[in-house]
Formats: C-alpha cells, structure tokens, sequence
C-alpha cells in the first residue's frame, strides 16, 4: 500500500472542495470496501477524504410519507430501524443477509450504494481487466465467469453489481441525493445511479468525480406485501449467484409487482418488462413465468453461468407465489439462503474475497 494523506471533512461542502484540491483523492467512510481495494492495490489515493463526519446519519419521516436515509446511516442501523423494518422489509431483509454484523456496524448507505465489483479479475492486478485498466481486456469472457452478468453486460465487461441493499432499493423506487462539485444537490432513481458498461466499463455510476451520495429518499410503498431472497453457495460470507426483491400489492383490478434482481448485470436489474406483462392481472404461475422469460429474453449468458438465467426466473416465480400465498408478508425475516449450484468442475478457483456486503 502506497502513502497517502489522510483528512476529515466536515460538510458536504467541505468534503467536495478538499477534493478539488488534491489530485488522486478518493472519499471514505466505513472503509470496508475502500481499504481492501487499498490493500490489493486495485485502487491506489494520493488522498484520503473521511467522510464520516460529513454526511447525515438521521432516519426520518418526511410529511409526504417519504423516508429520508442519510448516507452516514449505518447498515446494522438500517437493517433494525423500526420504520425500515414495518414499511420496507425487503430492505431490512436484504441488509441483513448482506454482511456479517461487524460489517454492517462499520459500513454506511453511502459507502455500500458505491461499493466495486468483487469480479475476481478486478481484484487480480495481475491480470488485465478493462473496469480497471481500460482497453487491456475482459479476460472473465473466456475465463472464470460464473458468477458474472448474463444480462447488461457487453464486450468489454460483464462484471455484477455485488450488493444486495441496492437490490432492495431499487424494487422500492427509491432515489439517492447527491451533492455536486458546483454545490447544487439534485435527485435521481437508485435504478440510474449505477451505468451498464458499454464501451466505458470502468464507470460504474454516473457521478463526475468529486460528487457525493448524501441520502437515500424512499417513498411509502403503501400496503404491500415484500421479501428479499438470495441464492448463494454457503449461508455467510459469500455473494449472491441470484438475488431478487420482491412487493406486490394487490388492488380491485389485479396486482401489482414490483421486482429487482442482483447479481444477474453490472447493476440492480429492475424487472420492468416483466412488471409491466403483470400489471393488472390476476397473478398466476402461467403468467408469471411468461413474463420472467420476457424480461431474461435478452439476457446473453456464457457457458458457465449460463444456469444464473433459469435460477432467476425460478427464483423470482418462487418469491412472487409466496407473496400471493401470504409467506413472508412484511417480515423483515424473509431473507431466504438457498445453497447454489455445484462449481462446474473446469471453472478455475476464485482468489479468496473479502467480506460480503462491504461498503467503502
């Protein structure tokens, strides 16, 4: 790990001008994403901006029902706030199935909406990777891919998103804040936050440098029913092969259903083609099933996790048929671990990942 300068910010403000002024600056919060990327010299600071102190870490309900999130809130009191728990549970679920409990205390919103690909050929700087040296190449295309994208990726790239609160969030239509070098704070859906990689792979969200995630807007999703379910290999300490969030709120005309799924694209996959076959109709698994295959119909898997595109559909029509059925109904509890598949017997070890869920 090379030197670098260390300094607290006390503002947003403050945080963005400290930026400015120093070249190969990067924020911090809970560190837990940042300090391994340090440490495996994926990401190499001149300087080192704590934002800790500078971002609000209230919980609070807004007059029109909305629930404002500041990015300094931590992820273990996100995941036990009484108002997170009895109006988003899939939220809660989510971060609770996300980390180990000493991750959750130290990792914060902020930090874990701008968390970096765990793809093992990121994490390897021994090997090129074109997320993180553009044009070197994308060798998980021909390598180690089980765990990549199958839809939203592209030829340059096809590294996943590894959150899972993302996930959570985007199902519920939630919005991040965000403070501009300029001073001017603006809004935008989670869903837009993070980019597909195109031909500019090593983007992943579409803030200018020197930006900053201050708070997480959620809307009051009204009567609904949600669950969170992640498929892993093993219960802890691993990221999901397939994940979804799940709502549906069912209404005079039909249901309605609201989905997102993780670890299938190089960012949260909100569903909305399958969202919108479903809107209005009597739900059943006929119907279901025919608007997952609409959704994953573009999806362009490679041989060896070509598998993540049928567990998506099966895991999705499963979520949805007990939400209809009434299990897991606002039960911040309904974070389902199903062992996945075996490890195809040619696919080469993965280097050992640090701690699921973490969060810069």
């Amino acid at each position: 790990m090379k030197p670098f300068t260390y300094v607290r910010a006390r503002t947003p403000a403050h945080a963005v001008d400290l930026f400015a002024d120093r070249d190969g600056a990067h924020f911090v919060a809970g560190g837990t994403n940042v300090t391994d990327l340090l440490k495996l010299g994926v990401l190499e600071a001149s300087h080192l901006i704590d934002v800790t102190d500078a971002l609000p870490r209230e919980i609070e309900t807004l007059p029109d029902g909305t629930t404002r999130i500041g990015a300094g809130v931590g992820n273990a009191v996100l995941a036990g706030h009484r108002t997170i728990r009895g109006r988003h549970p899939a939220l809660a679920a989510a971060l609770l199935a996300g980390a180990s409990g000493q991750i959750r205390n130290a990792a914060t919103v902020g930090g874990n909406l701008l968390q970096r690909t765990r793809c093992t050929y990121f994490q390897d700087v021994t090997r090129p990777c074109n997320k993180r040296e553009p044009g070197t190449g994308c060798p998980a295309l021909a390598g180690a891919h089980r765990e990549l994208s199958v839809i939203g990726g592209s030829g340059t790239c096809i590294a996943t998103h590894p959150g899972d609160m993302a996930v959570a969030l985007a199902m519920y239509d939630a919005e991040v804040e965000v403070h501009h070098t300029d001073g001017r704070a603006t809004r935008l859906p989670v869903g837009e936050l993070h980019r597909l990689p195109g031909d500019r792979p090593e983007r992943d969200t579409v803030l200018a440098p020197g930006e900053l995630v201050t708070a997480v807007y959620l809307p009051d999703p009204g009567p609904h029913r949600s669950a969170y379910r992640k498929v892993r290999d093993r219960q802890s300490y691993a990221f999901a092969l397939v994940s979804v969030a799940a709502a549906v709120t069912a209404g005079p005309d039909g249901s309605t259903v609201r989905l997102a799924f993780g670890s299938v694209a190089p960012r949260p996959w909100r569903a909305r083609t399958a969202e919108e076959r479903l809107r209005g109709h009597v739900l059943t698994d006929e119907l279901v099933r025919a608007a997952l295959n609409a959704e994953f119909a573009a999806a362009t898997p490679l041989p060896g996790n070509a598998f993540k595109v049928e567990m998506a559909k099966a895991v999705g029509l499963a979520t949805v048929r007990d939400l209809l059925a009434g299990r897991g109904e606002n039960a911040p509890d309904q974070a389902h671990d199903v062992p996945g598949p075996a490890e195809p017997p040619h696919t080469p070890p993965a280097p050992a990942e640090g701690p699921e869920g973490a969060a810069g």
